[in-house]
């Protein structure tokens, strides 16, 4: 959205502005700006030359890659020290399909997906584009964050997890600058980037007080989508996807929703956790009480509550040393259970 009353030469005024104090960020916000006014104004090719020539600019600048200043990387180049601050870990993750427990849908897509990028030199022969903006929605503890990591095992890439904390500013444009240097040095590194609490982007100032600041963070976020490499993937994570502007949610190629388990996932998971041990329970009929108890928490509550468990069963008085096999007490799994409803339902 453009700023109304606005003309041509206004907008040029503010693109020569900002390149002659060489700030990239408001360059190129500037210039969009220009471009969405000429669509607007029904000057189509020249809307059209202009997106060329930023979109080459882009490429340009990410084929170059991190400039290297002495032995250090730009990343830790002493004028971009603070990004840092903003990635939570770089990591790589072990974590494949085989961890991940989801309805068959979202299994599919996910896996559709993994195909796409193990085979996207195939399909940008025929011109088509790579999905690579993936938002994962649903409630606290359904399985977003693992997800994200199982994107990122099986296609064996490093993913940035974004500390939102640390880029959300109360400085006006802040946020939006420091969103564009986090997408910028990760898209140069091929790498996965994950954002969590997508959500509160957009609850950055109040609505009513501070319009302008969320339009421009908006317009941020749709322009780093609009100039994301192809073979850098954005996964974003919320619980509030109704908080999410609506031009955002239609950026993404992909949106899966999550659920909290149910029964029959319960046992997966069950199964998941005991599938390395020599384990058993003392009572096989109380675990139907028990995963009627479970259903309404999260599968790290139930995982945990399990874990809690076997280990109280193997420090218990009863069990000996030169026991090969746990006989788990499903009485205490089911104390275990109980009180973490207790912590969510009060």
């Amino acid at each position: 959205m453009t700023p109304l009353g606005m003309t041509q030469f206004s907008y040029i005024k503010e693109i020569v502005k900002s390149g002659l104090e060489n700030d990239q960020e408001k360059f190129k916000e500037a210039l969009n700006e220009l471009i969405e006014h000429a669509k607007k104004t029904k000057k189509i090719n020249y809307a059209l030359q202009l997106q060329s020539l930023l979109k080459d600019a882009i490429r340009q600048e990410q084929s170059r890659g991190p400039k290297l200043v002495g032995s250090h990387s730009y990343f830790t180049h002493l004028e971009d020290r603070e990004l840092n601050e903003f990635v939570l870990e770089k990591v790589t993750s072990e974590y494949r399909f085989e961890n991940l427990i989801v309805n068959e849908d979202v299994k599919e897509q996910l896996q559709f997906l993994i195909d796409e990028h193990r085979s996207k030199e195939l399909i940008q022969k025929f011109n088509l584009p790579i999905s690579n903006k993936v938002l994962l929605y649903g409630p606290s503890g359904c399985g977003k964050t693992l997800a994200s990591y199982v994107i990122a095992g099986e296609l064996e890439k490093m993913m940035y997890v974004i500390n939102l904390g640390a880029i959300v500013s109360s400085k006006l444009g802040e946020t939006s600058k420091n969103l564009a240097k986090v997408f910028r040095q990760a898209t140069t590194e091929d790498c996965i980037i994950f954002i969590d609490e997508f959500d509160s982007l957009g609850k950055v100032r109040d609505y009513a007080q501070d319009h302008g600041e969320m339009k421009r963070i908006v317009n941020t976020i749709l322009q780093l989508f609009d100039y994301l490499p192809q073979n850098s993937i954005v996964i974003a994570a919320t619980n509030q996807i109704e908080m999410i502007d609506t031009a955002l949610l239609r950026r993404f190629d992909v949106k899966l929703k999550l659920e909290l388990p149910d029964k029959n996932k319960i046992k997966k998971l069950i199964e998941l956790v005991l599938k390395n041990g020599n384990f058993s329970f003392d009572k096989k009929n109380a675990i139907s009480t028990i995963l009627k108890y479970a259903e309404g928490l999260s599968y790290y509550m139930i995982q945990k509550a399990l874990i809690g468990a076997i280990k109280r069963s193997i420090l218990d008085k009863n069990f000996a040393n030169n026991q090969s096999a746990v006989r788990i007490s499903t009485s205490v799994w089911l104390d275990i259970i109980k009180q973490e409803k207790e912590k969510i339902t009060n």
